[in-house]
């Protein structure tokens, strides 16, 4: 969906960041007028209007906070971090550029700032894992000590815990769920600041969230739902195959074989050689995947690539790609599953092969373009995303109450 930006990727990364305006975290009007300031493809650029916009906007949050005017300091906090974020979005890659730490640094404070402005703000939390911490939020419905259903998010390639709160916390929170957001391994800080690149293994993951979550009295154990986003949609199902402590599943427009969907991209003369083939081809390959990795846009995917699975060689990525896949687990995912695409989404095109060879109560959704919603993850119509899997959520959840109440 072609909005301001003559090029394809620039204009959904705006359209990304617009999209968060239905739950506080962005304003039409800021979000279209950076996109006109930017009036070339360049990263560059990209990132200095962004950032022009974020500074504006955090200097009005300060204003309003210094005022004691809550409701407007809070909305213009979040908006700053969503501006932050979309700032360092095409900085993706390795060596780490300082204003892609810087910029992140900035979506954390502001966002933690704005959050702490909610009327029960979030817990700021660390989980440990392996060597690592995984910084995340914990977000009540309400502080009145009752146990509720606890949505955890879990995000892809290049989101944050702290957008999380935008794709689909806030959405939950309204709806009395409480929310559990994390950055994993090759997310967020964890991979910026701590330098652990993505696992396949999402459940081991997952487990150690879990583990935190159980240990909360807010939460039912009854009634844990994973929901994963982008990348996340083959994360979270990945997770489900071993975390049977679930009682559902989400997979918001995810691969359901990242090796596969990665060979599709590449000539097939190239692709037949992948990952150890003729060694000429492939010193081919890597030189024509290095020059591609120079342009602001086509070479987003590549250098974000490299950096969050810890790689320095393109051609490496096609050697680890076919461990991050869903095929030959499906059956072993037991919770109720809600798995989709989007009609023009070519990431998560092969969702509905996960749907089909699933053996726990399922459902598929294929969001349609007509409704503003045929793009990856939705970012237009986020709305109509949260109608649909919160209706089928609240009929899982209550089939869980009436099984309970049955066996007690």
């Amino acid at each position: 969906m072609g909005l301001v930006l003559s090029d394809e990727l620039f204009d959904a990364q705006m359209a990304r960041a617009l999209g968060h305006s239905v739950y506080e975290g962005a304003d039409i009007g800021e979000c279209i007028s950076t996109a006109q300031r930017i009036t070339r493809v360049d990263a560059d650029l990209w990132y200095a209007e962004w950032m022009a916009t974020a500074r504006r906007v955090h200097a009005l949050a300060d204003g309003s906070a210094a005022r004691g005017e809550t409701i407007s300091a809070r909305g213009a906090y979040f908006r700053a971090s969503n501006y932050y974020r979309t700032a360092g979005i095409f900085l993706l890659g390795t060596p780490v550029d300082a204003r892609l730490r810087q910029s992140h640094r900035l979506e954390v404070e502001t966002f933690q700032r704005g959050a702490a402005l909610l009327e029960t703000p979030p817990d700021r939390i660390e989980i440990p894992f392996e060597d690592a911490l995984l910084p995340a939020y914990f977000f009540r419905a309400r502080r009145d000590g009752v146990r509720r259903p606890t949505l955890i998010l879990t995000t892809g390639y290049d989101g944050t815990a702290e957008e999380l709160y935008f794709a689909s916390g806030a959405a939950a929170l309204r709806r009395g769920y409480n929310v559990l957001a994390f950055d994993g391994p090759g997310q967020g800080a964890v991979i910026l600041e701590q330098g652990v690149p993505f696992r396949p293994d999402w459940e081991t993951v997952v487990k150690v969230v879990v583990d935190y979550a159980l240990t909360l009295p807010e939460v039912d154990p009854a009634k844990l739902v994973l929901l994963g986003w982008s990348f996340g949609g083959y994360l979270a199902p990945r997770a489900a195959t071993k975390e049977h402590r679930l009682a559902a599943c989400i997979s918001d427009c995810g691969p359901y074989d990242l090796g596969e969907s990665s060979l599709e991209r590449v000539p097939a003369i190239f692709a037949r050689q992948l990952p150890n083939g003729n060694r000429i081809a492939l010193a081919v390959l890597r030189q024509i995947l290095r020059r591609i990795m120079k342009h602001p846009s086509r070479g987003w995917a590549l250098r974000r690539i490299l950096l969050v699975h810890g790689l320095t060689d393109p051609l490496d990525f096609f050697r680890i790609a076919g461990d991050y896949t869903l095929k030959g687990r499906e059956q072993m995912i037991e919770c109720p599953t809600f798995v989709c695409t989007a009609e023009h989404d070519d990431l998560s095109k092969r969702a509905y092969k996960l749907y089909e060879a699933l053996t726990c109560p399922k459902k598929y959704v294929v969001f349609k373009a007509a409704d503003g919603a045929g793009s990856h993850c939705e970012p237009l119509a986020r709305t109509r995303f949260h109608q649909e899997v919160f209706d089928w959520l609240d009929e899982v959840l209550a089939n869980t109450s009436a099984h309970a109440a049955k066996a007690g």
